[in-house]
């Protein structure tokens, strides 16, 4: 597994410093050797018992000598071993010609000592310090329930949020809602019809949603009610004082507190929002100025035709033949609004993969307009949830919402319970279920979530981890009942555990880097099986060995404030009993 990349010279944060030694180290013992490099990479070896970190560089450089690997492997170990630093006891040649590092018994008592000192700061970052970052998520649709895919899109971003903090960013969220459309226009058409006399004071997500199913079905079957629809779409647009008007007024500032209550639930919340008739009133401002010099008059329509070397680009409609803002252009006028009011260093936006030729398009024109948008900007997409099992599936029906997830994980949850566990920590756990299933998935990835395997005290799963946090704070208060405190001894015999913790801050910075949240699954997955396979082996509380009993202590309450970081950075809590 690659961990870091660094050039020479290149800045690194403070947590990763005993990487930049080793690189100086090896960059010092090359140059002796009259080889130059500029770039050492640094792995950590798949077997802990080779070392803590492992380098090919004598391979590098072999191949461009045209050498023997091992040959110079072992000449660059020989260099090293007579000028060993303190805080590595031991380089040998692993393999082809791998070199391989193991860290001092006392640099490991410093980093367990500085994790139980920095506490929810270890693993954070300076790379984006002094940046602002904007992250866009969970943009939902007026007049239709939260379902899956904006659950999806929460979890992505609320762990972009996170990871960006973490980075040392100001960030910002973001919402982008649909607000007016056709589709609204058909469902407060049917509104119209239910409620002649404008009585709608207390609306419900199930009134406004079967509305919008309802007047779909109707606009596609009646096409008397078009142009009635379509007046009621230009009112809107238009802020003209009609009933619809009201109607929709009403409408939005329900969903608005709905989406912000299943967000909450969920562990997130928005700093603003940018709505998409506000992007489509600027959408359409930015094409007409920018037409015919970037976009071309055709048929009524205005369109955007990318230049002929961009093959997998298409010709897409931006103004239709209607003069309405096609999403291209309200897009566009997001991105414009995005840069205006808050001006970040770096904007992160998360849809549906499905969306990513779209936003190819989008952004093709966006630079011909703005460099500065598309180069400060990053798409992050996702791939869509599936539902294993029948028994799920049926109760979830075709579109599950994802307040009817949550309950149905939850009762999954409690029937699995052997204490009855309070709402609020079967909730935890649910979310933590769902969250992990969508963020142990590479960037696009489709998951098929299985109650059965997710929501698994023993498995890969967020419960998982969960359990492992909450086993840990029961021996915590166990041993403070015994006056027992966490003091690393470095004489005791080193672990995997250790070993283990001393990469987290290197896989935050990855995850960083890469916007990936799964490198965080990943590594939390590989800690908490480390952790309870040193627990089955060993007695951590022995009031009959205090010392020994002490030390360990001290390695499972480090494994907890780890374990601890990594799950909020994942957005999922972390809970002290289950």
């Amino acid at each position: 597994m690659t961990l870091l990349v660094v050039r020479m010279g290149g800045e690194v944060p403070e947590n990763n410093m005993i990487q930049k030694k080793i690189q100086t180290y090896i960059a010092d013992t090359c140059r002796a050797l009259g080889i130059e490099t500029s770039v050492i990479l640094l792995e950590q070896p798949s077997d802990m018992s080779h070392g803590d970190y492992s380098t090919n560089i004598a391979m590098v450089h072999a191949k461009i000598r045209g050498v023997n690997p091992k040959a110079l492997a072992e000449q660059i170990v020989e260099e090293m071993n007579k000028n060993l630093p303190a805080y590595i006891t031991q380089v040998q040649v692993a393999g082809p010609g791998f070199t391989n590092f193991t860290l001092s018994s006392e640099y490991f008592k410093e980093l367990i000592d500085r994790i139980g000192e920095e506490k929810e700061m270890f693993g954070k970052s300076t790379i984006h310090t002094g940046k602002k970052i904007l992250v866009e998520h969970s943009s939902p649709n007026l007049f239709k329930p939260f379902h899956i895919g904006h659950m999806m899109n929460n979890a992505i971003g609320e762990s972009l949020a996170q990871l960006m903090r973490f980075s040392g960013a100001d960030v910002e969220t973001m919402s982008f809602p649909s607000d007016i459309s056709l589709g609204v226009a058909k469902a407060i058409f049917i509104l119209l019809e239910k409620y002649p006399d404008g009585n709608l004071k207390n609306p419900s997500i199930e009134i406004l949603g079967n509305a919008y199913v309802e007047g779909v079905k109707r606009y596609d079957e009646d096409e008397s009610i078009h142009a009635r629809v379509k007046e009621i779409a230009d009112n809107l647009y238009a802020g003209k004082p009609s009933l619809e008007l009201e109607f929709f007024t009403t409408c939005k500032k329900f969903n608005i507190e709905y989406f912000e209550y299943v967000v909450a639930r969920l562990g997130s919340h928005f700093d603003s929002y940018i709505y998409e008739s506000e992007a489509g009133v600027c959408g359409k401002e930015l094409v007409t100025k920018n037409t015919p010099a970037i976009f071309t008059e055709s048929d009524g329509a205005i369109v955007y035709i990318p230049e002929e070397s961009k093959k997998h680009l298409n010709t897409a409609v931006f103004i239709n033949s209607q003069g309405n803002p096609t999403y291209e252009a309200k897009d566009l006028g997001l991105l414009d609004l995005k840069f205006e009011r808050v001006s970040p260093d770096l904007s992160l936006f998360v849809t549906d993969s499905q969306q990513v030729p779209h936003f190819q398009i989008v952004l093709d024109a966006a630079e011909k307009i703005n460099q500065t948008w598309v180069q400060k900007s990053v798409h992050v997409p996702h791939g869509r949830m599936t539902f294993k099992g029948q028994k799920m599936s049926s109760r979830l029906g075709g579109v599950p919402l994802v307040t009817d997830i949550l309950d149905t994980v939850a009762e999954e949850a409690r029937a699995r319970s052997t204490h009855g566990d309070v709402e609020e920590i079967l909730d935890s756990v649910s979310i933590g279920a769902i969250k992990f299933a969508i963020l142990r998935a590479k960037p696009g990835q489709h998951i098929n979530f299985d109650p059965e395997t997710s929501l698994s005290f023993e498995g890969d799963s967020g419960p998982y981890l969960q359990y492992t946090h909450a086993r840990i704070q029961s021996i915590i208060a166990k041993a403070q009942l015994l006056n027992i405190d966490p003091v690393y001894q470095f004489h005791q015999t080193l672990s995997d555990v250790e070993r283990t913790l001393l990469h987290f801050p290197e896989i935050v910075e990855r995850a960083i880097a890469e916007y990936a949240p799964q490198h965080i699954v990943t590594y939390l997955l590989e800690l908490a099986r480390t952790f309870n396979a040193f627990y089955a082996g060993n007695q951590i509380i022995d009031a009959s060995d205090i010392q020994t009993s002490s030390h360990r202590l001290a390695l499972a309450q480090t494994t907890a404030i780890v374990l601890k970081n990594g799950l909020t950075l994942l957005g999922i809590k972390a809970p002290e009993r289950m």
